[in-house]
């Protein structure tokens, strides 16, 4: 048998979510070779699948202070580095009649100790900012919330570091680590595509494998004792607010929305699971969701809504410690692991927190390492500007359009009407991607863009890409026929918990176009 290919790197990063990509960036701005593998796509777990929503730290300042401070600080930091990831659209939380007046009281208190700026509103001041808010609205302040891009800043990290020297290689799952004496020598890896198999030689193994750990943590023969909590959110057709919106409200079901670019996004739900496969959003999780958003903005009982998504919070269960048995009173904090204390020398998990705190998380993570590497090198995520060469802001609802304002247009036509995407737009993204990813599928097209993401769902603009993509010789033989399937069947795991009234219509156009005119039978039910 052919020796397995062997790659070597100082450091190996497991997980190519928002934690394993901002200490890729960290490592490589501190001169340190990483490498980050993904067993998916980047954000494929809970980095991609949340709010959006940057937080200010007012969210924590009753059940977790110490988040809320690091969430204040974090937050901060990012609208200095990378403002063109982010919307600074102010947050606002409201009480309607009912919720508990002692809490309403304590808002302000609590805020204050954590040091997170809280003004108080009128009620008529609020609906004049807000109009669509409830008339039982009690009780208001406006505090310094944001939204955030999360496909487009993890993005940011991940090509920044590799302009910076990192590598990065996706759809690779790890299936062992071989260790000599107290240290991991080397990881064998398979790649799902291509069914290879190669092996990697590292001399520091980092587990950023999000609510996953536990599962890469056990290939070191290491327990990480990690809850598994789905959170369920909704995607509106069109925006309904400019502010964040918030429940004033110890943390629950459906009290948060968030505009991000044209839509808005509300959630979340907190259900344990037990499993990792098969996470998606039920219908019973959406009715919950929409009866107690719609108690804040009552618009949303008859929103058009165009998919629901599911994730997995990565919480480690010794952070709750009143045993209380309710997901949301563990903490949002993260756990740095050295697992030299377990014995192997070379490994370290880092998990948990939030997107509003991965810097702060990576540069943690990577002073232990630079520390155990003799470098010496300061942290430099803070002060330099997040931003790549790559164009990553196609991934943000809206900005297609805004992109392509003074271009001359002339010869270019639209291929993804919903979000004003142009053949020109995919034609550049294809020519990057095809040279620094070597791969230009509509899956990838997905990660890097909008497409598939508007209210048709991948129903017109999959058909035209893919044409499009076969008269520049992008795509051969029927590789355009699977590239279809396989965007539709992940677009509609996400529409199935919403299909009633116009989203219905829009799923059953699609079966009569792809199934009947097309006759493009699935190989599997969806």
């Amino acid at each position: 048998m052919p020796e397995k290919k062997c790659f070597y790197t100082e450091v190996l990063i497991i997980g190519g979510g928002v934690t394993g990509t901002g200490l890729a960036r960290d490592l490589a701005l501190r001169g340190i070779p990483c490498l980050v593998l993904e067993m998916e796509t980047i954000n494929a777990g809970a980095s991609g699948r949340n709010h959006g929503l940057l937080h200010s730290g007012a969210r924590y300042v009753s059940s977790d202070p110490v988040s809320a401070r690091e969430c204040r600080a974090e937050a901060e930091i990012l609208k200095v580095i990378a403002p063109h990831c982010i919307e600074n659209t102010g947050g606002l939380y409201l009480a309607v009649k009912g919720d508990d007046e002692a809490y309403i009281r304590l808002f302000p208190e609590l805020c204050a100790k954590a040091g997170i700026p809280c003004e108080s509103l009128t009620v008529k001041e609020a609906l004049e900012l807000e109009p669509a808010l409830s008339k039982h609205t009690i009780a208001a302040f406006r505090v310094e919330d944001a939204s955030v891009e999360p496909f487009h800043i993890s993005l940011e990290n991940m090509n920044q570091a590799i302009e910076n020297g990192a590598r990065y290689f996706n759809f690779c799952r790890v299936v062992k680590f071989h260790m000599a004496g107290k240290a991991i020598q080397k990881v064998t890896v398979n790649n799902l595509v291509t069914r290879q198999v190669f092996e990697i030689e590292a001399r520091m193994v980092v587990n950023a494998a999000g609510a996953w750990s536990g599962e890469i943590a056990k290939l070191a023969g290491i327990h990480v004792d990690m809850i598994y909590s789905k959170g369920s959110l909704l995607i509106t057709h069109s925006r309904v607010s400019g502010h964040v919106l918030n429940r004033l409200r110890p943390p629950s079901d459906g009290d948060i929305l968030v505009p991000g670019g044209t839509v808005s996004i509300f959630g979340t739900t907190s259900l344990r699971v037990d499993r990792l496969d098969h996470i998606r959003p039920t219908v019973e999780e959406t009715d919950i969701l929409v009866k107690e958003a719609a108690a804040m903005v009552p618009e949303l009982t008859i929103a058009r809504y165009i998919r629901a998504y599911a994730g997995v919070r990565p919480l480690i269960k010794e952070k709750d410690p009143e045993g209380s048995g309710d997901d949301r009173s563990v903490s949002r904090g993260f756990s740095l692991m050295d697992h030299r204390l377990d014995g192997i020398q070379n490994f370290i998990t880092i998990t948990g927190g939030k997107m509003t705190t991965f810097r702060l998380m990576a540069e943690k993570t990577a002073n232990l390492i630079a520390g155990r590497l003799h470098n010496t090198r300061e942290c430099l995520t803070a002060t330099t500007p997040l931003k790549s060469g790559a164009p990553s802001r196609m991934t943000e609802a809206g900005m297609s359009f805004r992109l392509r304002s003074g271009r001359d247009e002339t010869e270019d036509i639209t291929l993804c009407e919903c979000e004003m995407i142009s053949r020109n737009q995919f034609k550049e993204l294809i020519a990057w991607l095809k040279k620094n990813r070597k791969t230009s599928d509509l899956n990838a097209l997905r990660v890097h863009s909008r497409l598939g993401k508007g209210a048709c769902q991948g129903t017109f603009c999959s058909q035209r890409v893919t044409g499009f993509m076969y008269d520049e010789d992008y795509l051969k033989n029927d590789e355009g026929i699977y590239n279809i399937k396989d965007l539709l069947r992940e677009r509609f795991n996400g529409q199935r918990p919403v299909l009633w009234d116009g989203q219905l219509a829009q799923a059953e156009l699609n079966e009569a176009l792809f199934c009947g005119f097309y006759g493009l039978d699935l190989e599997k039910p969806l």
